[in-house]
């Protein structure tokens, strides 16, 4: 029943903004843990932001995107958001997102059972 869409990527220069949005149907998100994940080629999976349920509300951010992105929510719209300020190459990945039922979030994959098909992002000139 859980089933998420994310959109929002494209092609960006370097110190370019993105705004990524992960829109869930068949559940409420605001009792789940959203988590935002991305993978380069040939690359390992990175966590990169998560945020809590409402009812928890812990945020988390790798120390590789912080001060730069930023994670929110609107329950109204049942939609999580990442805003990405400042874009560099290396950020260029597919960006994932994922539901975690117990609401706790973190950066690891672990936990969040619910997965999207991914949105590309490209940042170079």
């Amino acid at each position: 029943q859980v089933h998420i869409v994310e959109s929002g990527g494209g092609l960006v220069q370097p110190g370019g903004s993105l705004r990524l949005s992960c829109a869930a149907s068949g559940f409420t998100l605001d009792s789940y843990a959203i988590g935002w994940f991305r993978q380069a080629p040939g690359k390992e999976r990175q966590g990169v932001s998560s945020i809590g349920s409402t009812e928890d509300g812990s945020i988390y951010y790798a120390d590789s995107v912080k001060g730069r992105f930023t994670i929110s929510r609107d329950n109204a719209k049942n939609t999580v958001y990442l805003q990405m300020n400042s874009l560099k190459p290396e950020d260029t990945a597919v960006y994932y997102c994922a539901a975690d039922p117990y609401g706790l979030g973190g950066l690891e994959a672990s936990g969040f059972n619910s997965w999207g098909q991914g949105t590309q992002v490209t940042v170079s000139s």
